[in-house]
């Protein structure tokens, strides 16, 4: 049998863990905090399709198909049935992309349907679509059921380094072991590139960091919330983003806007995070009037990007490591994991997921 460790038990890690068990791999899951407590945190993720590269929307709707087979495996909802609504002028650019994909069913949305989509947004007459099959992923009950079907596999403790042995097969040094496996997977969010670069391989990872504010919904909206995105400049932000809490009762906003990280790893300004956050309070008040302004929580987490774009995902692979990095996997994660999960037991990367494919190049 062979015998797998994946560093890191967020969404895409446990995923990948998820489909080597299946393969029937002896897998060890390598994890120093509570599962999907690091960049993968948060009540809710945003399911969507549309994607300048139109490679990566083809990707995303095959995991959007995995996503369901997850959930008659698990008997548990994990994608909301309520779609994603897009506003702003990008909305045509979207459409086209998505419109060589026939089994992805999108639509315009009138003025009208736009607001009985969406109650809590203020009035908006621009270009509005909806992604029907995408939705809000409930985060939790994904990582509950993960966890639940990868029991006996999960070790809590941090990984110092990940490096190849003559003999064949990499080791695994963390706080209080030393193990061998015949395969390395690392899926460890910041700290990939840092274990990948002892393992030969070289990530070329931007870190930035990032903050999400979640706010109450001020009463019953008399529908499941879609996911929300705005480019379209109308309330004095673009890049905002937004998703609904599983019981509907709360809404997470965040502006798609990073602030900077000093090599060190430190924050270049250490009051860029408030910043960020009062932006999307005041995003809120103008164009969000069924919501509560006043924060009702944050998550704080850290983002990794490519160099080719801000929904760039790649894999890197060397012996007998292999590695992942990108940004906003959170929806790609089980067709990720099926890909990581493959190349840990043929050693060959998925075409599409070599770092020269340039995958989710904007």
């Amino acid at each position: 049998m062979t015998r797998v460790a994946v560093i890191g038990a967020g969404i895409v890690g446990l995923s990948t863990a998820h489909a080597l068990r299946k393969a029937g791999a002896d897998v060890t899951v390598y994890e120093s905090g509570a599962p999907g407590s690091g960049q993968s945190a948060g009540e809710s993720r945003i399911f969507r399709h549309a994607h300048d590269d139109v490679r990566l929307a083809a990707f995303v709707s095959e995991s959007r198909a995995l996503w369901r087979g997850w959930e008659e495996e698990f008997g548990v909802e994990l994608v909301s049935g309520a779609g994603a609504v897009a506003i702003g002028d990008g909305v045509e650019g979207k459409l086209r992309v998505l419109s060589s994909l026939p089994d992805i069913p999108v639509a315009l949305l009138a003025p009208a349907e736009l607001a009985a989509a969406l109650p809590i947004l203020a009035g908006f007459r621009g270009k509005a679509m909806l992604d029907a099959n995408g939705g809000a992923i409930r985060t939790r009950a994904a990582f509950q059921a993960l966890t639940r079907s990868l029991e006996g596999a999960l070790v809590q403790d941090h990984v110092l380094a990940v490096q190849h042995i003559p003999e064949g097969g990499a080791e695994v040094r963390a706080g209080s072991s030393a193990d061998r496996f015949d395969h390395v997977v690392l899926c460890a969010g910041r700290g990939t590139a840092a274990l990948a670069r002892g393992a030969g391989l070289d990530i070329p990872v931007e870190l930035a960091a990032h903050a999400r504010v979640t706010f109450r919904v001020r009463q019953d909206a008399g529908v499941p919330l879609p996911t929300f995105q705005d480019g379209s400049g109308e309330f004095g932000e673009t890049g905002v983003y937004a998703a609904p809490s599983a019981d509907n009762r709360h809404y997470a906003v965040g502006l798609s806007e990073t602030t900077a990280v000093r090599q060190d790893g430190s924050l270049a300004d250490s009051a860029a995070l408030d910043s960020l956050a009062a932006r999307a309070s005041a995003y809120v008040r103008r164009a969000l009037p069924g919501l509560d302004p006043e924060p009702a929580g944050y998550v704080h987490c850290w983002v990794t990007r490519l160099p080719w774009g801000d929904d760039g995902v790649g894999i890197w692979s060397a012996g007998n490591v292999s590695a992942v990095a990108g940004h906003n996997l959170f929806k790609q994660a089980p067709a990720l994991g099926g890909a990581l999960a493959e190349t840990a037991l043929t050693g060959v990367v998925p075409p599409i997921l070599r770092p020269g494919s340039h995958l989710g190049k904007s």
